[in-house]
């Protein structure tokens, strides 16, 4: 199964949108709370080439982008191949 991590708040509507998606699928992941850590806000916005709203999302440390991203590589039939399962 792939690696997914997600940079994260607890108050993002987006956010939650996101696990939900990875959750209904069994999948876990890494989630990274940015509210109260600078450095790993930091470390976010330069992974993803300078993103600075949440969620940030990796896949097998490939940048996928936000939460809208995530749902339309799910709805192209992607999304299953990307983190490594069945569809």
């Amino acid at each position: 199964m792939a690696k997914v991590e997600l940079y994260t708040t607890k108050w993002c509507g987006y956010c939650a949108r996101a696990r939900a998606l990875l959750a209904r699928k069994g999948v876990a992941f890494v989630d990274v709370d940015v509210d109260a850590d600078g450095a790993k806000r930091q470390e976010m916005i330069e992974r993803s080439g300078g993103g600075l709203t949440v969620p940030q999302i990796f896949i097998d440390d490939e940048y996928i982008g936000g939460c809208d991203d995530l749902v339309a590589l799910d709805q192209a039939g992607e999304l299953d191949r990307k983190l490594g399962i069945a569809p």
